[in-house]
């Protein structure tokens, strides 16, 4: 079918090895087709283009389903064109029908390293030694090469938080795909920088703790208080204050106490503070 390096026709005698083995190395792109369908005769240039064009950052593997029924059961396929990505063995994201080549590019550059990948990984880790200007200067240079890198600009917003410079950071996250906003660590991200933002002009915890020792009823000095424990890391405490907020006054703000156990939620991910919390605060809704 191809003479390409970067093209391979699968049967059951060459499947582990061409697409399972070779996926733990290299992305494989599997198009389960047959001759008889229309679209899948549309899609086939398209992905035989996009395989010379990425010059083996994938490898494109056929199987003809017509051929290779047993390959077809296996995966279920009900409909063609079926198109799966194997990374490391497993099959991790798919598509079907034919979908413009502008569509297959970014559904082939969410699951293909870049080179601008390596910058980020290197800023990440200085990052993690505490370098976070240096981690900046180095997105920075990525970003001039590779300015439609998302993960530059998760990267970057990073760094930027971590310096203090929250507004910018925020800015950037805002200007995400959406796709790449729903991401876990993109949503901790918004909400470290939520309290922070908080922060920006607050009095000190002191302070804070002196107001409410004149009055316990104090629904700010309790907020900007829960704010401080968040951005310390002191998790549980935020949550405590939020909640003793909502039962004193279930109308501050813009049930800004609410707002901000969801902010904190979303900051601990799969912590088992956050079902306890949801369920506490969820009885004081309803």
């Amino acid at each position: 079918m191809s003479s390409s390096p970067y093209v391979v026709v699968i049967t059951d005698n060459n499947y582990q090895e061409a697409v399972i083995e070779t996926s733990r190395r290299v992305p494989v792109l599997v198009d389960f087709w047959a001759s008889w369908c229309q679209p899948c005769q549309m899609l086939m240039p398209i992905l035989a283009r996009l395989a010379e064009d990425y010059q083996g950052k994938f490898i494109l593997a056929k199987i003809n389903t017509e051929e290779q029924q047993a390959l077809a059961a296996q995966f279920g396929i009900r409909s063609i064109p079926t198109v799966k990505l194997f990374r490391n063995g497993e099959p991790v994201d798919e598509f079907a029908g034919a979908l413009p080549e502008a569509e297959i590019r970014k559904f082939l550059d969410k699951h293909i390293p870049r080179e601008s990948d390596a910058l980020v990984d290197q800023a990440r880790q200085l990052l993690q030694q505490g370098d976070a200007q240096g981690a900046r200067n180095l997105l920075e240079q990525a970003k001039a090469t590779d300015p439609s890198n998302s993960n530059i600009d998760l990267a970057l917003a990073q760094s930027l938080a971590t310096i203090g410079d929250t507004a910018k950071a925020g800015e950037i996250l805002q200007g995400l795909p959406a796709d790449m906003r729903s991401k876990p660590e993109v949503q901790t991200l918004q909400a470290r920088l939520f309290f922070e933002t908080l922060l920006a002009d607050a009095p000190s915890e002191d302070e804070l703790k002196q107001r409410l020792n004149s009055d316990e009823n104090d629904a700010q000095a309790l907020y900007l208080l829960a704010a401080h424990q968040a951005a310390g890391q002191h998790y549980e405490q935020a949550m405590e204050l939020l909640l003793q907020l909502m039962k004193k006054d279930r109308s501050y703000g813009d049930d800004d106490a609410r707002k901000a156990l969801l902010k904190l939620f979303d900051l601990l991910g799969d912590d088992p503070l956050v079902p306890r919390y949801r369920s506490k605060m969820m009885s004081l809704i309803y």
